[in-house]
């Protein structure tokens, strides 16, 4: 059975851990820092057979050169991307992604918006969606378009509601403030304002989440619902047509105003 933890880097990176005991290989997801990594499966006695990567941002990859140094002949498996370096296989859309020391399987996905190459692995009814998706948010657009990612969201939004969603960030107390704004009125917003609220007092992690979770809560996944628009169409000052229209609204009204 598949055993998927985080590993806390930087402020606020996941870095996920994931095993299937009692074997002790291990399998990590977007090991933007190599230290952590290392401690945690000295730790446990772990050794590193593969390395997923969704994107070429540093914070996602800056632990490569190192962990491969620890663990000559490691697979390190990412996007078609000429900026990350090391890479051992190169997937695309619909492949199938084996990582070694797992009998999980996972299909690689394009989930461009974030960057023009982002991908996420899907399987074992979880979605490892890097910065694409937040819990209760969404990555900002660096060189892509809001347009690619909110066809990304749309694509995510249509999975089974119990997938469970790992990001590689703990924003989600902010983004769900951000998700206030858009709907001070939404029960299901209000109340996971108030769970997350306490599980970060007591120092948990919010993620991952489901899909079910952020159908419900997340403004970005929410952008055909009535009161989602009026937001919208309020910080624009005029009407809105489509959810790519809705989505970038709501991404240019964050970044301006929010963060």
């Amino acid at each position: 059975m598949l055993n998927i933890r985080p590993i806390p880097a930087f402020d606020d990176n996941y870095i996920w851990l994931l095993t299937e005991p009692p074997g002790r290989d291990a399998v990590v997801v977007d090991p933007g820092d190599a230290d952590p990594v290392l401690a945690a499966l000295a730790a446990e006695g772990l050794r590193l057979r593969a390395m997923l990567v969704t994107h070429h941002h540093g914070d996602h990859v800056g632990g490569l050169g190192e962990l491969a140094l620890a663990f000559p002949g490691v697979t390190i498996i990412g996007p078609h991307d000429p900026h990350i370096r090391g890479l051992t296989q190169r997937v695309g859309e619909g492949e199938v992604v084996a990582p070694p020391g797992l009998a999980s399987r996972f299909t690689a996905w394009e989930v461009p918006g974030h960057t023009t190459t982002h991908i996420a692995f899907l399987g074992e009814g979880v979605l490892f969606c890097g910065d694409t998706l937040f819990a209760a948010g969404c990555g900002r657009v660096f060189g892509d378009t809001p347009q690619r990612l909110s066809a990304s969201l749309r694509r995510i939004a249509a999975l089974d509601p119990a997938t469970r969603l790992y990001c590689a960030h703990e924003y989600t107390l902010a983004n769900l403030g951000f998700a206030r704004w858009v709907e001070p009125d939404n029960p299901a917003v209000i109340e996971r304002e108030r769970a997350v609220a306490a599980s970060r007092a007591q120092g948990l992690p919010t993620v991952p989440s489901t899909l079910a979770e952020e159908l419900a809560t997340n403004p970005f996944l929410r952008t055909g619902e009535p009161q989602v628009i009026a937001a919208a169409e309020r910080f624009v000052g005029h009407p809105l047509q489509g959810h790519a229209a809705v989505f970038t609204a709501l991404r240019h009204w964050k970044d301006s105003k929010y963060d």
